[in-house]
């Protein structure tokens, strides 16, 4: 009898200590990241990101660096092609280098604050606080967010769902078309809250340097010509109307025509410039905003939008698209077998 009553006062405290550690609510968890980003003082992260906007998955690794309170450091590599592309923001500006090309360019620019940004933790809690509407749920340890974005120039990715670690570090985001079919994964598989950095860590020519080390500059004489791509998505009714080759210095130049009844524009394809080491130490600055195309970011203004990518430069202008549309043409380029 004296056993029996002990096994039931045990298995009620079991049960009330159960209780007493239920799942967070949405206000708990809510207020738990917002702690988390008040309070910290930067983080490195590493994640993979799979793209889904071409005719098959495009996957990169992603190490992301941030110091507070404005330094960034993202590096994005394809391990299957050996590239890489890194951004950085420091005291200075915005700075996308790309050391295949020995080659950086500065932004004046309010990047990352002016957009949602999959693989940054900061954004990923101003968008779920800015969304008084967000949905919410608790499973097996993890918080899971669905909430609206802000990609001013892209209204075909509406929302994301962000599942979050109980530690408060993220998880898996997933962005999502108006179809609800994600279109970029990001994948964290390491977190960790107020790293340190050395001096160097976010400056533009010693990350150049590292970088090259991993991804070797290329040899001008040693490369292939490069197979000219074309969209697969561009506005209804409009179609490739002339495509002419121009031989330049640097091998040649691909110049496609699009024309439709209310829209039209032109797609340039040509083997990119390698910036000789003598010129390493200077940035070209770039009008426009830096766009994120996923894999690799580009430069976009009213009427343009130029971006780098294996090697070869693209150039997309039209005065008739909408910058929405130039960057869902410019995402449907990549990602696929050239013809």
């Amino acid at each position: 009898m004296r056993k029996s009553f002990l096994f039931l006062v045990v298995g009620l405290f079991a049960v009330l200590l159960l209780a007493g550690c239920g799942e967070k609510s949405q206000a708990d968890v809510v207020k738990g990241l917002n702690k988390k980003v008040t309070e910290m003082t930067g983080y490195k992260a590493e994640a993979k990101m799979t793209l889904q906007t071409g005719s098959e998955p495009q996957v990169y690794d992603v190490e992301i660096w941030y110091k507070d309170p404005t330094y960034y450091r993202v590096n994005l590599k394809n391990a299957q092609k050996d590239q890489s592309q890194m951004i950085l923001r420091n005291d200075e500006g915005v700075f996308v280098l790309t050391p295949a090309l020995n080659k950086s360019f500065r932004f004046q620019s309010d990047w990352p604050q002016n957009s949602s940004q999959a693989y940054l933790y900061e954004s990923l809690v101003k968008d779920i606080l800015k969304d008084s509407a967000a949905k919410f749920k608790a499973t097996e340890g993890k918080y899971v967010f669905e909430t609206k974005t802000n990609y001013q120039n892209n209204k075909m990715l509406p929302s994301q769902e962000i599942t979050f670690n109980n530690d408060m570090s993220p998880s898996i985001v997933k962005v999502l078309d108006t179809d609800r079919n994600p279109l970029v994964v990001v994948e964290f598989s390491k977190f960790e809250f107020n790293s340190s950095f050395d001096k160097n860590a976010f400056d533009v020519e010693k990350n150049m340097s590292h970088a090259q080390i991993e991804v070797p500059t290329l040899a001008m004489g040693n490369r292939e010509p490069f197979a000219v791509k074309y969209p697969l998505e561009q506005p209804a009714g409009v179609e490739l109307v002339e495509e002419k080759e121009i031989e330049t210095e640097n091998g040649k130049r691909v110049i496609l025509s699009f024309e439709g009844e209310e829209k039209s524009f032109t797609l340039i394809q040509e083997s990119a410039e390698i910036a000789t080491p003598a010129s390493a130490s200077t940035s070209t600055y770039v009008s426009g905003d830096p766009a994120d195309l996923g894999f690799t970011v580009g430069a976009l203004t009213e009427t343009s939008l130029t971006w780098t990518h294996e090697g070869v430069d693209y150039m997309l202008a039209s005065e008739d698209l909408s910058e929405e549309e130039m960057l869902m043409v410019a995402k449907s380029i990549q990602g696929q077998s050239a013809k």
